[in-house]
C-alpha cells in the first residue's frame, strides 16, 4: 500500500471510530456539538461581513409585522442584512429549522415580555417557516396570547405580551403595577421552554405610561425609582421561578436587555439611528459603560437557585447601530423606531445563539 493511501486508511479509521470530531463549518458556522461553553463564550465576539445573509426572505414571510419589515417599508439599503455574528474562540451553529422542528417535537415555547420579545419571536418563526415552506402552519391570537403551531411537528411557539413580568391591573384605585404580585405566572406554568424579556416599558413616562400606581409591600406610590422598580419586579419574578420551575422539565432562558440608539453615541453629531449603514466594526466591546438593567439582571439571576440561562445580547446588540428600522418603521417618515430591530436582522442572530444554547452538547 502506497503513503496516500495509508494515510487515507488511517484518516477514515479515525472518522469510523470518533465521528464526533468530523465537525461541519459552512461560512464560519459549526454544527452544534462544536460549542464548548467551557472553552468558548460565544457572547463575545464581532460582526463580520457574510454573503450568504439573511437567512430568510421576508416576502415569504406572511405574518411578518409591517413595522419590523424595513425593506418593504423602504428602506434602500441592504448591507445591515449581511453581517453574521462570529465569536472570538469557536464558530457558532449555523441555523438549522428542520433540526430545530425534530428537536423540539411535541414541545411547547413560549416567549414572554414586550415587543422586543415580539420581535425575535416573529423572527425564530420566519426562521422555523422558511425551513419548511410547505408545511402547514397556524397563527392564533387570542388578547395577550399569541400562537404559532407546526400540527405536524407537535410545536407550538407562543408570545405572551407582559412588559414587566408581574402583574399590571385595573382597579378602583386605576391602573397598578403590583412589584410583588405575579398571578400571570400561570400561563407559563409547565411549559418546555421559557424566554423572558423586560425593560423598555419601564422608562415610559407622561401620558405613554402604563400604570398609576406602583405597588410594593402592600404601599402605593406614585412615582418610584424605575431601576428599583425594576429589580423588584425581577426578584418576584426570580422567587416564583425558584419555587415552581421543575427543571427536569422546563429549561428557562432570559434576553439580556436590548439596547436602544436613541442617544447612546460616542460621536455628538450622531442624534439617532436614522442614516446609520454599518455596525461597529473591529472590536468584540461596546465603548459605552455597562447597562445599568443589565447589571441588575444579572444580580438577580445570580442569587437563583433555578438555572437560567442568559441570552447575553445586550453588547453584541450595542453594536448594532445600524439594525433598528428608524423611519422604515412603525411610524414611517413621521416617525423615529432606535428601539425596535429589522427583520430580517439582529433578532436571528439572537435565535441563533437561542439554538446553540439549547442543543449544544
Amino acid at each position: 500500500m502506497d503513503v496516500g493511501a495509508t494515510i487515507l486508511a488511517a484518516v477514515l479509521l479515525v472518522i469510523i471510530q470518533y465521528p464526533h470530531l468530523l465537525v461541519h463549518q459552512i461560512n464560519g458556522e459549526s454544527n452544534v456539538s462544536s460549542i464548548n461553553k467551557q472553552k468558548c463564550n460565544i457572547y463575545q465576539g464581532r460582526w463580520v461581513k457574510d454573503n450568504s445573509y439573511p437567512l430568510y426572505d421576508p416576502n415569504k414571510c406572511p405574518f411578518l409585522e409591517n413595522s419590523f419589515t424595513c425593506q418593504t417599508n423602504g428602506r434602500p439599503d441592504k448591507f445591515y442584512l449581511q453581517y453574521r455574528w462570529q465569536p472570538l474562540a469557536c464558530n457558532l451553529p449555523r441555523f438549522s429549522g428542520r433540526n430545530f422542528l425534530r428537536s423540539c417535537k411535541g414541545k411547547r415555547i413560549m416567549f414572554i415580555g414586550d415587543s422586543i420579545g415580539l420581535n425575535q419571536w416573529q423572527s425564530l418563526n420566519c426562521m422555523l417557516h422558511t425551513a419548511v415552506p410547505q408545511a402547514t402552519y397556524t397563527l392564533t391570537r387570542n388578547k395577550g396570547l399569541s400562537t404559532f403551531q407546526f400540527p405536524g411537528f407537535d410545536l407550538s411557539v407562543m408570545l405572551l405580551r407582559n412588559a414587566f413580568v408581574v402583574d399590571l391591573v385595573s382597579d378602583k384605585r386605576g391602573r397598578v403595577l403590583k412589584l410583588d404580585s405575579i398571578n400571570i405566572a400561570s400561563t407559563w406554568r409547565g411549559m418546555d421552554t421559557l424566554i423572558f424579556n423586560t425593560w423598555h416599558w419601564w422608562l415610559l413616562t407622561g401620558r405613554q405610561q402604563p400604570w398609576d400606581f406602583i405597588e410594593t409591600g402592600n404601599k402605593l406610590y406614585k412615582h418610584m425609582d424605575r431601576l428599583v422598580a425594576y429589580e423588584k419586579a425581577l426578584t418576584t419574578w426570580a422567587r416564583w421561578m425558584d419555587k415552581n420551575v421543575d427543571q427536569t422539565k422546563t429549561k428557562v432562558f432570559f434576553q439580556g436587555v436590548s439596547p436602544d440608539h436613541q442617544r447612546d453615541w460616542s460621536k455628538p453629531s450622531w442624534k439617532n439611528c436614522n442614516g446609520q449603514k454599518q455596525p461597529f466594526l473591529g472590536r468584540s466591546k461596546y465603548k459605552g459603560s455597562p447597562h445599568p438593567a443589565q447589571v441588575i439582571l444579572e444580580r438577580v439571576l445570580k442569587k437563583m437557585s433555578t438555572k437560567v440561562d442568559l441570552l447575553d445580547i445586550t453588547t453584541l446588540s450595542q453594536l448594532r447601530k445600524d439594525g433598528h428600522p428608524s423611519v422604515f418603521g412603525y411610524g414611517g417618515r413621521r416617525g423615529m423606531d432606535c428601539t425596535h430591530w429589522c427583520l430580517p436582522g439582529l433578532p436571528d442572530t439572537w435565535n441563533q445563539l437561542l439554538y446553540a444554547s439549547l442543543f449544544q452538547n
